[in-house]
Parts: C-alpha cells; sequence; structure tokens
C-alpha cells in the first residue's frame, strides 16, 4: 500500500485534462498575473522585462500592449519546436490570459498617478504577479511560454537556468528597451524581488516538493 501511494504522488496529473479546480485555479492566477503587470505598465516606474518588449512592440504597430504580449509569447512558443517543449493548456492559455488581462485591465487603473500610487502600484503589481504565478504553476497545466524557453534552451545548451534566464530578460529588456519600451526602478525592483516572492507564493500554495512542479 505505501509503494503504490508513493507512486501515485509521483505521477503528474494531465496537463490537457484538468480538474475544474484545477482550471479555475489556473485562470485566477494567469489573470492576477496580468492584472500585476498592468499595474506595473500604469506606474510607470518600469516595466517587467518582457512587457518593456511588448510595449516597445505595441509602439511599432497598431496593437495594444495587451495584444502585442500575445504575439510575442506565440512567437516564443515557435521556439519550442526546435527545442521540442511539450506544451500543456496552461501554456496556451499563459499566452493568451495574461496579455487579455493587460488589455482588460489597463484601461481601468489611473492613467495619471501620484507619486505615492505609482510606487503602491508597483509594490501590488509585483506581489500579484507573484500570487499569479504561484497560483499557476502549482496548478500543474505546463510552463508558460517563457519558462519553457528557458528550461529548453538550459536542457539544450547545458548552461545554469540562472544564466540562460538573465540571458533570455535581458535580450528582451535590451531589445524593448531599444523599441521604445519603459525601462527604470521598477525593471530593477521587479528582477530583484520577483522569484524570492514567487518562492513565498508557491510555499504557501504547495505542500509537496517544489521538484515535481
Amino acid at each position: 500500500m505505501a509503494s503504490a501511494n508513493s507512486y501515485a504522488r509521483r505521477v503528474k496529473p494531465s496537463l490537457w485534462r484538468p480538474t475544474p479546480a484545477r482550471l479555475i485555479q489556473l485562470v485566477v492566477g494567469l489573470w492576477l498575473f496580468g492584472t500585476g503587470d498592468a499595474m506595473l505598465i500604469a506606474a510607470t516606474l518600469g516595466n517587467s522585462p518582457w512587457t518593456v518588449l511588448a510595449e516597445g512592440a505595441a509602439k511599432h504597430t497598431p496593437v495594444g500592449i495587451g495584444t502585442a504580449t500575445i504575439v510575442i509569447s506565440f512567437i516564443v512558443l515557435l521556439i519550442w519546436i526546435p527545442l521540442r517543449q511539450r506544451p500543456g493548456l496552461g501554456t496556451l492559455m499563459n499566452a493568451i490570459v495574461i496579455g487579455l488581462a493587460i488589455a482588460v485591465m489597463l484601461p481601468v487603473l489611473p492613467d495619471d498617478p501620484s507619486d505615492v500610487m505609482r510606487w503602491a502600484l508597483l509594490a501590488f503589481g509585483i506581489a500579484l504577479v507573484a500570487i499569479g504565478s504561484g497560483f499557476y504553476l502549482t496548478a500543474q497545466l505546463g510552463p508558460g511560454p517563457r519558462d519553457g524557453l528557458m528550461t529548453g534552451l538550459h536542457r539544450r545548451t547545458g548552461l545554469s537556468l540562472r544564466l540562460v534566464r538573465f540571458g533570455i530578460e535581458g535580450g528582451a529588456t535590451a531589445l524593448g528597451f531599444a523599441l521604445g519600451g519603459r525601462v527604470g526602478i521598477g525593471t530593477l525592483a521587479f528582477a530583484v524581488l520577483i522569484g524570492p516572492a514567487v518562492q513565498a507564493a508557491v510555499k504557501l500554495l504547495w505542500a509537496g516538493d517544489t521538484r515535481e512542479l
């Protein structure tokens, strides 16, 4: 009986057939993530690395930041093909829902916030991105497009995850900045705080070994 229970714990749930609870958890997590990103944009103190790129792309196309985020997500998914990454339902929904949340939530946030409001938006934005990440990661329905790119390159190149992530996000930030995306103290704050914040969120939501995620 003990060995059967151990085996059951090792078997991961389906990436494409979630229970209603896991599906709701995924959607809530992705919406919170996108809302947090929208708060960072509204704070005008500097966007997260990939949103710097989305904002820069939006300035040179007729689409908004939310739509640009979705398009970039699917472009990243095309890079998964030679890396032989396996997507899940969460992967595809990540590519759509986060950008949709940005597009919906950004217009309802203050467009000319006070200095105090800017810092509040920055703090709450980072917190919501972390909490949203915790929800969607523990739903176990597949990595997001950018997370999968990171792990795929790590596996193919043998470079450390830390180095690969730094290279990807540094490249996205540099390209976005060149296109006119906003880089500032908020970008630095996000880079420093998001890792520990996501780790704390996952620990609150996941009782098992985080290596199982």
